[in-house]
C-alpha cells in the first residue's frame, strides 16, 4: 500500500492511499490499529470527525514509527489569526505529535486569509509538513491564491465516477496543486 506515492509541489511525498475516519467513532482506534497492520500508513482525520485523540492514540500504540505515518488532519475557518492557531495547536495536542504531515483548511468558512495565514506560519515552523484546502472551489479557491505566500500542496475533494471534476483539476495544475478525492467509491453507488 505504502509504495504508490504523489509527490507534491512542495516536495514532499503523500501515499496515495489513505485511511478516513469520517464518521468512525468508538472504533476509531481499533480501525487506525488495524488499517497500520495492514500495511495502511496514510491516515485521514479532521477536528470536526471529533476523533483525533483516539487516531494520536492509535498512532503511538501501533509501534510504528511516527515518520513512517503520514497523518491528514484538517481545521475549519476561524474567525481570526489567533482562533487558527489554537486550532492547529489543539490538533497537535489531541493528535500527540509534534507535526503534522499534512493540514487542510476543511471547508470555506471563517475568515479565509486569516486562517490560511496561520497554516502558512505553522508550516514555515515545520509544525506542519504540507498544507492545503477541502472542498474548496472557484471564488473560494481563487481567494486563497491570490492572498497566499505559499501555494496550497492539496485540494481535497469529492471526485469519483460521478464527479470526476477534470475542469476543476486543469486549474489546478497550473499551481501545481494535486487534486485528492474524498469518497472516490462513491459511496458505495
Amino acid at each position: 500500500i505504502m509504495k504508490n506515492y504523489v509527490k507534491l509541489n512542495d516536495g514532499h511525498k503523500m501515499p496515495k492511499i489513505a485511511l478516513g475516519v469520517w464518521q468512525s467513532h468508538e472504533d476509531t482506534k481499533q480501525a487506525v490499529l488495524d488499517a497500520i497492520k495492514a500495511g495502511y500508513r496514510h491516515i485521514d482525520t479532521a477536528r470536526n470527525y471529533g476523533n483525533e485523540r483516539e487516531v494520536g492514540e492509535a498512532l503511538i500504540d501501533s509501534g510504528i514509527s511516527r515518520a513512517e505515518i503520514f497523518l491528514t488532519t484538517k481545521i475549519y475557518g476561524a474567525d481570526s489569526y489567533r482562533q487558527a492557531c489554537q486550532y492547529i495547536d489543539e490538533a497537535l495536542n489531541k493528535l500527540q505529535t509534534k507535526y503534522i504531515d499534512l493540514m487542510l483548511f476543511h471547508w470555506p468558512s471563517g475568515n479565509i486569509t486569516e486562517t490560511y495565514r496561520a497554516m502558512e506560519d505553522y508550516y514555515k515552523a515545520g509544525k506542519l509538513k504540507a498544507i492545503g484546502l477541502s472542498n474548496f472551489f472557484i471564488h473560494d479557491f481563487n481567494t486563497v491564491i491570490s492572498s497566499c505566500t505559499i501555494i496550497p500542496m492539496v485540494n481535497q475533494v469529492e471526485a469519483h465516477i460521478f464527479h470526476q471534476r477534470k475542469v476543476f483539476q486543469k486549474d489546478m495544475n497550473q499551481y501545481g496543486i494535486k487534486l485528492e478525492a474524498w469518497s472516490p467509491l462513491a459511496c458505495g453507488k
